[in-house]
C-alpha cells in the first residue's frame, strides 16, 4: 500500500531534487541496504561557471586538469592486471583497492576500461542485438560507445564519483572533411566530477581504432582522451546539450561543422596551428598554400591524392609551409604528415595530423614539377643539423637566366659532399648530372657552381657523409632551379680523378668541352705539387705563378685533353687530375 510519486524531468533541465528510485533487482541490492560498503552518490550536477574553459584553446595543457602521468605508472600497471569478469560490483572494488584520491579512482577504472572492453564491430552493424547494459557490456568484454560510456558511468557511481554520460555528434569513423551533422547523435562520452569541477573523457576512443572497412578492432591506448582540455575535446566531439561542452563561449553546431578536425597525433606531436583554419581550401590561379606551426625539431611529410609530387613543402624551425599546384580540377585530398626528428623507434612514423579537401578549378601547368624533388624543398634546420651552415641562397626555388647559378655553404668538421643534378626525361644521364655541378673548397667552406645543359627545372639533390666514415653518403636535400631561356646550352665541367682535392680549384677553362684547332689558356689552383702538365697532341707545361698553375695548350689533332701532375720532383711518373673533351673538328 506504499505510494510512490515519480518526477520525470527533461535531462537537460536540472530540478533542486531528485530522488532516485531504483526498482528492479540489480540495482536495488546495491542502493538499499546491504551495499557492501559502496558510497552513494547523489545526481550530477548540471555544468556552472566554474567548469568553463576558454575557447579557443590557450595552447598550454592537452588536459583539463593537472595530471602526473608518471604517478599513474603503479596504478596503471596494477589496474591492468585486475581480471574480473563476473560482476561489475567486484570489479570496482578490486580496482579501489589501490585508488585512494578520486582522481585516482577514475584513471583506474579508465585505464581498465580502455584495456579489457573492445569496440564491438559486428555489434556496430547489427544494434537490434546489441545490449549495453554495464553488466552485459563486462560479461562479453566488448561494446559499442554507448556500452563503454555506461559501464564507465556506472563504475563511477559505484565508486563514489558523479559522472554523466554524454552523447552528440562525433567526427570519428566514416566522417568526410566539410560533412554536416542531421539526425540522432552517434556517439557516446563520459563527463566526471573531480576537485570541484566536470571534466570530459571518452574511453571508446581511448581504447584503441577501428580500420577503414570497419571490419577490426585493433587495441591502441590514447592517452589523450583521458580529461582532455574541453577547448580540444570540441574538436571531435559535439554534445547534445551545449552546456556539456564545457566552454565559453560555446560553439554553434555550425561552427563545429566548418571547424578544422584536428586528431589526437596532432595535439600529441607538439602542433600548435594549422592554417588555414578551414578544411576545403580553393586554389587561387592553380595554387593552394597550407601552413603548420609547432615547437622546434618536427619534420613533416604530405600527400595530395597519395602522391608528394606536386606541391613545395619548406621546413621552418617552428613549422612548416607548403605550396600545392594540383595537376587537376576537381576536389582532391590533402594529408600533412608528422613526426619528431629525435624520435624513439616507436614513434619514428609519420601520422597523419590534418587533412584538408582542395578545390581546384585551374591547372598551372607551368608549375609541374620534376620526379627527382625531394620533400622537403631547400635548406631548412634540418640541413643546418647535418652541417650545412649558413647557406645561400636560402630559397628552395633557384630562378636563372643565363643556365648558371651558384651556393655556398659553411661546412661542420669532417663532412665530405657529393652532389647531382637531375631532370626529367633521358637528357642527363646520372654521371653526366654530376659533372654539371661543380664543387669548391676554401676552408671550411663549400661553393656549388651549377651550369644547366638546357632550358627547364632541374633538381639539385645534396649528399654527404664523415671523411671519416668509409660508408656511403646520405642524401640531405635538394633545390630546385628553374631557366626558361631556351638558348641556354651549358657543356659539363671537366672530368676529375681522385687526385684533384677538394680544395684545388679551376679558374679556367671551366668548360669540358674545348673548341677544337684553338690555344687554350689553362688556370688552375693547386698545391703541394712538383710539376704540371696538359697532355693533348703534344705536352704542354704550366708554370707555377701565385699559387696558380698557368700556360697554354693547342688543342689541334686530338680529342682529348688530360692535365696531369707529378706529386714529387724525383718521380718520374704522372697522375692525371683532369680530363677535358674536345670538339669535333
Amino acid at each position: 500500500g506504499t505510494q510512490v510519486t515519480v518526477e520525470i524531468h527533461h535531462e537537460d533541465t536540472s530540478p533542486q531534487l531528485i530522488k532516485r528510485l531504483s526498482l528492479g533487482k540489480g540495482s536495488q541490492r546495491l542502493r538499499g541496504h546491504d551495499n557492501k560498503g559502496f558510497q552513494r552518490t547523489e545526481a550530477p550536477r548540471p555544468p556552472g561557471a566554474k567548469d568553463l574553459h576558454a575557447y579557443p584553446w590557450d595552447k598550454s595543457s592537452l588536459k583539463s586538469m593537472p595530471v602526473d602521468l608518471q604517478q599513474f605508472e603503479k596504478l596503471d600497471a596494477y589496474a591492468l592486471k585486475v581480471n574480473i569478469k563476473n560482476s561489475v560490483e567486484e570489479l570496482v572494488k578490486a580496482l579501489l583497492k589501490q585508488a585512494r584520491t578520486d582522481l585516482e579512482k577514475v584513471r583506474a577504472i579508465w585505464m581498465w576500461i580502455c584495456h579489457h572492453i573492445e569496440y564491438d564491430v559486428v555489434g556496430y552493424h547489427n544494434k537490434s542485438q546489441l545490449s549495453s547494459k554495464p553488466r552485459d557490456v563486462l560479461q562479453m568484454g566488448k561494446s559499442i560507445c554507448e556500452g563503454y560510456a555506461e559501464l564507465f558511468e556506472h563504475m563511477c557511481s559505484l565508486a563514489g564519483i558523479q559522472c554523466k554520460k554524454l552523447s552528440g555528434y562525433a567526427k570519428g569513423h566514416g566522417y568526410k572533411t566539410g560533412q554536416t551533422f542531421t539526425g540522432d547523435s552517434d556517439h557516446a562520452w563520459n563527463a566526471v566530477y573531480l576537485e570541484g569541477r566536470w571534466h570530459l573523457l571518452d574511453s571508446t576512443w581511448g581504447s584503441g581504432s577501428v580500420n577503414d572497412s570497419f571490419t577490426k578492432f585493433t587495441y591502441r591506448y590514447n592517452e589523450f582522451y583521458f580529461l582532455t582540455h574541453p577547448a580540444l575535446f570540441i574538436n571531435n566531439h559535439f554534445p547534445d546539450n551545449s552546456n556539456w561542452q564545457l566552454l565559453k563561449p560555446t560553439l554553434t553546431l555550425k561552427e563545429f561543422e566548418n571547424n578544422m578536425l584536428h586528431n589526437s597525433n596532432f595535439y600529441t606531436l607538439g602542433l600548435l596551428a594549422a592554417y588555414p583554419e578551414t578544411p576545403i581550401i580553393r586554389t587561387v590561379n592553380g595554387k593552394a598554400s597550407v601552413s603548420v606551426d609547432c615547437r622546434p625539431g618536427t619534420l613533416f611529410m604530405f600527400k595530395l591524392k597519395g602522391t608528394d609530387e606536386h606541391g613545395l613543402m619548406t621546413l621552418k624551425k617552428h613549422g612548416m609551409n607548403l605550396d600545392i599546384y594540383p595537376q587537376k580540377t576537381g576536389s582532391h585530398k590533402l594529408e600533412i604528415f608528422a613526426k619528431p626528428s629525435k624520435a624513439e623507434a616507436s614513434d619514428d612514423v609519420y601520422k597523419c595530423v590534418v587533412e584538408y579537401v582542395v578545390e581546384c578549378q585551374s591547372v598551372d601547368k607551368a608549375m609541374r614539377f620534376p620526379k627527382d624533388l625531394h620533400q622537403p624543398v631547400g635548406p631548412s634546420w634540418f640541413s643546418e643539423r647535418q652541417g650545412f651552415l649558413q647557406p645561400s641562397p636560402r630559397e628552395p626555388v633557384l630562378h636563372t637566366n643565363d643556365g648558371r647559378c651558384c651556393l655556398t655553404f659553411t661546412l661542420g668538421k669532417d663532412i665530405s659532399v657529393l652532389t647531382s643534378l637531375h631532370t626529367d626525361g633521358s637528357s642527363l644521364a646520372e654521371d653526366m648530372g654530376r659533372r654539371h655541378v661543380l664543387q669548391t673548397h676554401r676552408g671550411n667552406q663549400v661553393e656549388l657552381k651549377v651550369h644547366l645543359p638546357h632550358a627547364g627545372s632541374f633538381v639539385l639533390k645534396i649528399y654527404s657523409k664523415k671523411k671519416s666514415d668509409p660508408g656511403n653518403y646520405d642524401y640531405i636535400f635538394n633545390y630546385l632551379i628553374r631557366c626558361l631561356n631556351t638558348e641556354v646550352k651549358w657543356p659539363a665541367f671537366p672530368r676529375s680523378y681522385s687526385k684533384w682535392l677538394p680544395d684545388y680549384e679551376i679558374l679556367e677553362p671551366l668548360s669540358g668541352l674545348l673548341p677544337a684547332n684553338r690555344n687554350v689558356q689553362f688556370k688552375l689552383k693547386m698545391h703541394g705539387i712538383a710539376k704540371v702538365l696538359v697532355q693533348a697532341e703534344d705536352t704542354h707545361p704550366l708554370t707555377q705563378n701565385r699559387g696558380c698553375w698557368e700556360g697554354t695548350c693547342n688543342t689541334s689533332g686530338c680529342r682529348e685533353v688530360f692535365v696531369m701532375v707529378h706529386e714529387n720532383a724525383n718521380h718520374s711518373f704522372y697522375s692525371h687530375v683532369l680530363k677535358y673533351e674536345v670538339e669535333n673538328q
